[in-house]
């Protein structure tokens, strides 16, 4: 009895599900679930395509923005190579400032010590240069009376290096032969050394303006004169014009080459050292 009674419960509990299976509406539901789970999963998978796109248009931009940081650091580097070779220039321009510095301190020192021999020294007059005026044979300089003067005018760009008061290598030779023809026709004569520039403003390393320049320039000559003693210490002394004393215009480049010189100007007096 038993038996026959669990066999009735399994028969109770299996119908529904045969009914189910044999009922269309049920397949019909069951379908439409099916189908709205694919178009769910189909909507996720997009969301995932857009998504791994979204991430794959992000990676460009990181690369592009590495390879943009990766471009600013090179320049960087090579802005601090250069910003180096700056300071090393600038450290041996301060250098070399230093060195004129104290060139042109020791050219003061030797203009003092000119100021004081002529100071000491006593100078006689004698009859002007004008009436026994010797001929110095100077070629390519210029050599031009001026009243009881003789002024003989070197061009500075024959003497220095441009903007300086550095002597070029031709100059020593040049000033030889110009003071042993003064020595030759005026050996008793005072000298004075003048120097002069344009009127073009000094921008060299070594600062001053056009007076100092001139001041060293004419010191620079006197140095070299000195040393080579063609012509006594005592009969020379210098002065600095600057750019006050033109002998031609300075409109062009060519005057402003003429004004800018040395003059080695000889005075009909003689010059005697005192003792």
């Amino acid at each position: 009895m038993r038996v026959i009674a669990f066999a009735g419960s399994l028969g109770v509990l299996f119908l529904p599900l045969a009914g189910c299976s044999n009922n269309p509406y049920a397949l019909q539901r069951q379908n439409q679930t099916l189908q709205q789970q694919q178009l769910a999963l189909q909507q996720r998978n997009q969301e995932l395509q857009s998504r791994a796109s979204t991430l794959d248009h992000d990676n460009q931009e990181l690369e592009t923005l590495l390879a943009q940081t990766r471009q600013q650091s090179k320049v960087l580097d090579d802005q601090l190579a250069a910003m180096r070779d700056q300071l090393a220039t600038t450290t041996a321009q301060l250098s070399q400032v230093r060195d004129e510095k104290q060139l042109t301190e020791k050219q003061t020192e030797a203009l003092v010590a000119s100021t004081r021999r002529r100071t000491s020294s006593k100078i006689t007059a004698n009859n002007s240069l004008q009436r026994n005026l010797p001929p110095l044979n100077l070629p390519g300089i210029e050599v031009r009376p001026d009243g009881d003067v003789v002024r003989v005018e070197i061009p500075a760009a024959r003497l220095f290096q441009p903007g300086s008061t550095i002597l070029q290598p031709v100059a020593g030779p040049l000033l030889d032969s110009v003071a042993a023809e003064l020595a030759r026709a005026f050996p008793d004569q005072t000298i004075g050394i003048e120097g002069h520039t344009d009127d073009s403003l000094i921008r060299g390393p070594q600062g001053g303006d056009n007076q100092q320049l001139s001041v060293a320039r004419a010191t620079a000559v006197y140095q070299q004169l000195v040393s080579r003693r063609q012509i006594a210490a005592n009969r020379l002394f210098i002065v600095g014009h600057g750019g006050n004393h033109p002998v031609v215009s300075n409109a062009t480049a060519a005057g402003k080459a003429r004004n800018s010189r040395v003059e080695l100007v000889v005075y009909p007096e003689k010059a005697v050292a005192s003792r």
